[in-house]
């Protein structure tokens, strides 16, 4: 197997990029890249917006991004309740606007279980210490999310309507 490196880009940089995060989108997930490259497009534009890819000899193989979540996103009031309810020492540096949202993983199914996403994960953190950092990456149903979650210890806030997702806590704010 190859190796796999990793690398933060920039904004633009992701932008340019998003036809290729579209491909392991839909490679990764079975989805629609057309509703991702729509998300996308809004996601990119979030304030804090980070992201982390992770590239082999033969192209991208994985992608991981988040931003900092702003009171007037459709997902925060879903965040600060469930945060209010599991984890109230955390709500309050979320209502001091230091929410960070994990918004997207994937990688690309032969190279799984490697350490790859926890590879970016920490690199994308290492930004991001201070703040308390949700995610999203576990839709309802999606047991291999969870699965990711569970092996990252966070701990499942519970599920919210719009849209439609579970919230998890990183456990450096537990």
């Amino acid at each position: 197997m190859a190796e796999v490196f990793l690398r933060r880009l920039s904004r633009w940089q992701a932008e340019q990029q998003r036809e290729n995060v579209a491909s392991v989108y839909a490679a990764c997930h079975g989805r629609d890249r057309a509703e991702f490259l729509e998300r996308f497009e809004r996601e990119v534009q979030e304030r804090d917006f980070d992201m982390v890819v992770a590239d082999s000899a033969g192209g991208l193989v994985g992608c991981l991004y988040g931003y900092r979540a702003a009171p007037e996103a459709p997902a925060y009031a879903g965040f600060v309740a469930a945060l209010h309810a599991a984890a109230p020492e955390a709500a309050a540096g979320a209502a001091a606007g230091r929410l960070f949202l994990l918004a997207e993983l994937m990688v690309l199914p032969g190279h799984r279980h490697r350490g790859t996403a926890t590879r970016m994960r920490d690199l994308i953190l290492s930004r991001h210490r201070t703040d308390v950092v949700v995610t999203t990456l576990a839709a309802p149903g999606d047991g291999t999310g969870r699965e990711v979650l569970r092996a990252w210890s966070c701990t499942r806030l519970g599920e919210f309507a719009a849209p439609p997702g579970e919230a998890w806590l990183h456990p450096a704010e537990r």
